[in-house]
């Protein structure tokens, strides 16, 4: 009788991958926020092809209609630009979006009569003041269009939803630039301070615990006055902030791991420290980074929207969930209060997933379970 317990006939060999996966799927929040933050992708990928403002910005200003209620429906008056406006392609208009091709004036009524088209104005229905255009100024498919503003306007008579959905867009570009950079930074610090230790160490380490005090938001405002105010300036000044997080994990975990017999056979073998390094020890090291990545996602997604709510962060008139708050927090106590929850809702809904598939992933990438 042989002394191996044989195999069930219904065994079936699992990869680590595997495994992980159908642990990460078992976390019903996990699963959740990682079909909510597939959305928002989906929804920073198109851009300006699903938002109902498709102009650069989403900053097409009707003065008229500002500060209107979610719902708000008026009709608007499509009259021809002075210049002739190129369409663009579909790849073009889905990153900078397209030009208005008719100047929109927001009217209460109109009537035909002849070859010209009384109209009168939004907000002057009472004087009885009608005014005149010609049909051949205006647009010849359809001179009068009707439009609904589901989440209402802003005080320049901006699409709040239009705005909001630009706004998704840039908070995950910084996120993922300013992580990418961070990411790479810490890794390669932290696993040449882990691996050769001695002088080496010590320099990183001296590095790392200097800019480890000092306190992350005073440090990305100082490179942002470096480097000026900006869209990119804004992700690097997060990317060489976030880095020592990563550093220090990654040092602590290439430290357990090169006294592993796996690298003294490398070394063994001749090969030389940056390949052991980067073919045998950071590919143990890739779970840990992972969960740090998600975390320092949401860190930055609120960093953004901080530096934003300051006027250091995306400037006007490129749409930000923290630049919406900042133009209209002074409306939180009169009747449009939603202009300000609205986005701030955005944003915690966003790190709330992030640091949720943070805690997924950990869960699903510990052994002990």
């Amino acid at each position: 009788m042989s002394i191996f317990k044989r195999k069930p006939k219904n065994y079936k060999s699992v990869s680590l991958s595997e495994l992980t996966w159908q642990r990460f799927k078992k976390e019903r929040q996990g699963m959740i926020s990682l079909g909510y933050i597939l959305l928002m992708v989906v929804i920073a990928v198109l851009g300006y092809l699903i938002t109902p403002d498709s102009t650069p910005y989403c900053n097409h200003q009707q003065l008229e209609i500002a500060l209107q209620k979610p719902g708000f429906q008026v009709q608007l008056l499509q009259v021809k630009q002075s210049m002739e406006v190129e369409k663009r392609n579909v790849f073009s208009k889905m990153l900078f979006g397209q030009p208005a091709f008719y100047a929109t004036i927001p009217i209460h009524s109109y009537q035909r009569q002849g070859d010209s088209l009384a109209v009168k104005l939004y907000g002057h229905e009472e004087s009885g003041d009608v005014q005149y255009y010609a049909l051949a100024d205006l647009s010849s498919d359809q001179p009068v269009v009707t439009k609904r503003f589901l989440l209402g306007t802003d005080r320049y008579g901006r699409d709040v939803l239009s705005q909001l959905m630009m706004g998704t867009r840039i908070s995950l570009a910084v996120g993922l630039i300013s992580v990418f950079i961070a990411l790479v930074i810490g890794i390669l610090v932290g696993a040449v301070a882990g691996y050769y230790r001695g002088k080496v160490d010590d320099i990183l380490m001296y590095i790392i615990n200097v800019v480890w005090s000092i306190p992350t938001l005073l440090l990305v405002i100082a490179i942002s006055f470096a480097l000026g105010k900006g869209f990119w300036q804004i992700f690097v000044a997060m990317g060489l902030t976030m880095w020592v997080d990563v550093a220090r994990v990654v040092r602590g975990q290439v430290i357990s791991l090169r006294e592993q017999d796996f690298v003294e056979s490398g070394k063994a073998l001749g090969y030389n420290g940056f390949h052991i390094i980067f073919k045998h020890i950071l590919p143990n090291v890739f779970g840990t980074v992972v969960v740090i990545a998600a975390s320092n996602f949401s860190s930055a997604i609120l960093m953004e929207a901080g530096l934003s709510f300051l006027g250091l962060g995306v400037q006007p008139p490129t749409p930000s969930w923290g630049m919406m708050m900042k133009e209209n927090y002074a409306y939180i106590v009169i009747d449009n209060a939603y202009l300000a929850i609205v986005p701030g809702i955005a944003i915690m809904m966003l790190v709330l997933s992030f640091m949720l598939i943070g805690r997924a992933l950990r869960n699903a990438m510990d052994v002990r379970s």
